[in-house]
């Protein structure tokens, strides 16, 4: 074999697994496997995890932050202000060097595919061929999709249904909108069908930015999933952020659900954005925005997280980091309970790959080999410590390794180091 992990655990609970990879496929996982690798790897029962994904990406602002200058009050209204002063001065070269920067971050903490929105209102759609360079560049180590977003709005932005039809004939891979930035409620659901059945008649998938508003009856989602069911289109539609649901009364969201489960939509929340950027008209009680992802869990209904932002002129933080992300929607959602903390795991590894239609993911015989060997013997373990990534590994080579994280203490009758991790 060319590359053999012995002693892993999984994110499933086996324990004692050895992963065997041949010709950048996993050819055979199991305890205790009779074969012998070029290079083998112990990992000493620490976790292997297929890679993380991002489900709902900004890559065209990142690392932008404090161009042409900071957003002051860190509100969503002054970021899309920002962003409109920062496109006439966008440079391809200088974006694309960015991305690529991203990229390496992303690289380093194991986040091997990335879905990206991309703004098409701009008439010369240099964003665009910046990230269709940087797709084309970084398509040996991270699967990226990109998504044609009419940032401005599709019906408010003079030209942008048809810069969106340009971008997808460019090579950009999703179609997406923003229905609760059009002028009217009226004008949204209309976009929301134009979009819809210019999508079907491509055969692409859809994915819009929907209801990022505390506005209880900002209802876009609705009419997304009855588009997607009336054109035939389960499984490849997805709304993210979904914020307005959080301030919904219970009895709509009762109607809600069992609508979006029989359509097939997906919903994408992004904790870091969400929490800090919905809730800015509220004074006590203050409402926390993200959407309601154990409601929509226990309905059956898939839920991813994204990073949404990193640097860029909505988010002064960030680091690529998706275990981050995890982090906060575990907080925020209140999903202590240890079935709740392991499917907001999933809700940055096996459910965006599902989202995003991935091929070959996974840690079963097959599929590509690509994982991360994590320093946590659990997925729980693994979002409470953000752990260091030992080895990340794409389609069988390691791209990138990390020490364990071992401070050394100086503490007399104390231990010399400490590991954070109990049990071991």
């Amino acid at each position: 074999m060319d590359f053999v992990v012995r002693n892993a655990s999984l994110p499933d609970g086996r324990t004692g697994i050895d992963i065997a990879v041949q010709d950048g496929r996993i050819a055979a996982l199991g305890p205790a496997l009779g074969v012998q690798g070029a290079r083998e790897i112990d990992a000493g029962g620490d976790l292997a995890s297929p890679p993380f994904v991002d489900a709902h990406f900004h890559m065209d602002s990142t690392l932008s932050y404090g161009m042409p200058r900071v957003n002051a009050s860190g509100t969503l209204l002054e970021g899309i202000a920002l962003w409109g002063e920062l496109k006439p001065q966008l440079v391809q070269d200088a974006l694309v060097e960015r991305a690529l920067q991203y990229s390496d971050w992303a690289v380093a903490r194991g986040l091997l595919a990335i879905r990206t929105h991309v703004d098409v209102c701009d008439e010369r759609l240099l964003a665009v061929e910046a990230l269709l360079e940087v797709k084309r560049r970084v398509a040996p180590y991270i699967d990226l999709q990109l998504v044609a977003f009419p940032q401005d709005g599709l019906l408010r932005s003079p030209g942008a249904f048809d810069n969106l039809k340009r971008a997808i004939g460019m090579g950009v891979d999703v179609v997406g909108g923003i229905p609760h930035f059009e002028r009217t409620m009226a004008q949204g659901a209309e976009s929301v069908r134009l979009l819809c059945e210019f999508a079907a008649g491509q055969g692409l998938r859809v994915d819009m930015h929907c209801d990022e508003t505390d506005d209880p009856l900002s209802r876009h989602i609705e009419t997304l999933a009855y588009e997607t069911w009336r054109l035939g289109m389960q499984g490849r539609v997805a709304g993210s952020h979904l914020t307005s649901m959080h301030s919904m009364d219970n009895y709509y969201v009762s109607k809600l659900l069992p609508l979006m489960r029989e359509s097939g939509v997906a919903a994408i929340a992004n904790p870091l954005i969400n929490i800090t950027l919905q809730g800015r008209h509220d004074t006590y009680p203050k409402r926390r925005g993200m959407t309601r992802v154990p409601e929509l869990l226990a309905a059956g209904i898939d839920v991813a997280f994204g990073h949404d932002c990193v640097m860029d002129p909505w988010y002064g933080l960030g680091s690529g980091d998706m275990l981050e992300v995890a982090h906060m929607g575990l907080h925020v959602a209140q999903m202590t309970g240890q079935d709740a903390m392991r499917a907001c795991f999933e809700a940055v590894t096996s459910t965006p790959a599902r989202i995003l239609g991935l091929e070959g993911y996974g840690l079963e015989p097959g599929c590509h080999a690509d994982f991360v060997l994590l320093d946590a013997a659990t997925p729980v373990e693994a979002i409470r410590l953000r752990a260091a990534r030992r080895l990340v590994v794409r389609r069988g080579k390691v791209v990138a390794e990390a020490p364990p994280a071992r401070p050394v203490l100086h503490l007399p009758g104390r231990p010399a180091s400490v590991d954070f991790r109990i049990g071991r």
